[in-house]
């Protein structure tokens, strides 16, 4: 262990945690859906990609692959962001991939991972990463959560953290208020070994300054761990977090946590670094926990019901909910030339009517001119509709 505790504090915060944390029927039926087979396509096409520098294309060609991997989701081009940085002579990519809540839209969680790899395909470091994270988001897409996420996967992670840094100096603290982040889960490095037995997975918790955040990341990994426990046949350890993309977030105060393999592969950073020398059954197992561990801290809805039953939305958000002189629309994975939008009174008068064109995910109205009171907010899209009750103070 990289850390030690007193085991009192230990026991009161791992009991309090469990007596939050109940299984959840609708959360095991979504998370038994994770798919090995997706598994293993994804480390194949990652590995297929070659060795992922800065300023190659197949850095260029794996990010157009994880992109593609979004749109066949449903994910709309409005919901994809890149973030563009300098590295030495070369432009690099951070992709954002967001999914709006239906309570808290400007409140985030962010699972994340890089794609980038140096003297070898990486399949391991950090296709595993990536290949969870894309099954994680192909199973949420279509269930509402009451938090926002970030999907994120991050390039210059092994030229020094670079693109995870500059996504936090570039887009959370310049984000005006600041983003609020509720807490970030970061995958690196969980293929394991092939050959072995690979049947615990090393749960990551803040043991660094400022220390002001460490209590919340190690409570945070505690409901990671039993994530794990709850929906998984994974053991599980806690270790120091340390060396990869969740360290700049860990710096700028956030609250982190992180899943990385117990039993570690020697071949990264090499040639070896390939499917072959993986377990990509340990992988499919990490994937689970992630998808369980991003219902439970996204709040999905704990529907009791099969999750063929999960209703399917548009993720049109609008907020605040009251709203004084400015309502926000978040247009979700709505994806079509135009979108109309309609505000209509009780008497069924339509007050307010505009059109879109969207080339952002959001877009804001003035509603300074109308009456106080409730209405209700229509969005036209294609043959899509979707209602909302919307009241003005």
């Amino acid at each position: 262990m990289k850390f030690t505790l007193s085991a009192c504090i230990f026991l009161t915060l791992l009991s309090s945690s469990l007596q939050s944390q109940n299984f959840i029927q609708a959360y095991a039926n979504v998370v038994n859906q994770t798919q090995q087979s997706n598994i293993i396509s994804h480390l194949t096409d990652f590995e297929s990609f070659g060795v992922k520098r800065r300023g190659t294309n197949s850095l260029q060609n794996t990010l157009n692959w994880i992109k593609n991997e979004y749109s066949s989701y449903g994910y709309a081009s409005t919901q994809l962001t890149e973030n563009v940085y300098q590295n030495g002579a070369f432009n690099c990519k951070n992709l954002i991939v967001t999914k709006t809540g239906t309570v808290y839209p400007t409140t985030f969680v962010i699972i994340c991972g890089h794609y980038d790899s140096v003297s070898g395909t990486g399949t391991n470091d950090n296709g595993s990463g990536t290949a969870a994270i894309l099954e994680v988001a192909r199973l949420l897409q279509n269930i509402p959560t009451e938090y926002s996420i970030k999907f994120i996967h991050f390039s210059g992670e092994e030229d020094g953290l670079l693109g995870s840094e500059y996504y936090v100096n570039s887009v959370v603290n310049a984000t005006s208020p600041k983003l609020n982040i509720k807490v970030v889960l970061n995958l690196d490095q969980v293929g394991s070994v092939a050959g072995q037995e690979n049947n615990t997975i090393t749960c990551e918790r803040d043991t660094s300054n400022p220390s002001s955040n460490n209590a919340a990341s190690f409570q945070k990994t505690i409901e990671l761990q039993n994530c794990f426990q709850l929906y998984t046949s994974l053991n599980t350890i806690i270790e120091s977090a340390y060396g990869s993309d969740y360290v700049p977030f860990e710096n700028n105060g956030e609250i982190i946590t992180g899943l990385f393999e117990t039993n570690e592969s020697p071949y990264p950073h090499s040639n070896s670094d390939l499917l072959s020398n993986m377990d990509p059954v340990f992988n499919y197992n990490v994937a689970k926990g992630a998808v369980a561990a991003m219902l439970h801290y996204a709040v999905a809805n704990p529907n009791p019901l099969a999750i063929t039953e999960f209703k399917e939305t548009n993720q049109a958000v609008f907020y605040p909910n009251p709203a004084q002189n400015q309502l926000h629309i978040a247009f979700g994975n709505l994806e079509t030339p135009k979108i109309n939008l309609q505000l209509i009174d009780w008497l069924g008068k339509i007050v307010l009517e505009k059109e879109f064109y969207p080339t952002a995910n959001q877009a804001t109205i003035d509603v300074s001119t109308l009456a106080k009171g409730m209405y209700l907010a229509r969005i036209t899209s294609a043959n899509q509709f979707y209602s909302k009750k919307i009241v003005l103070n």
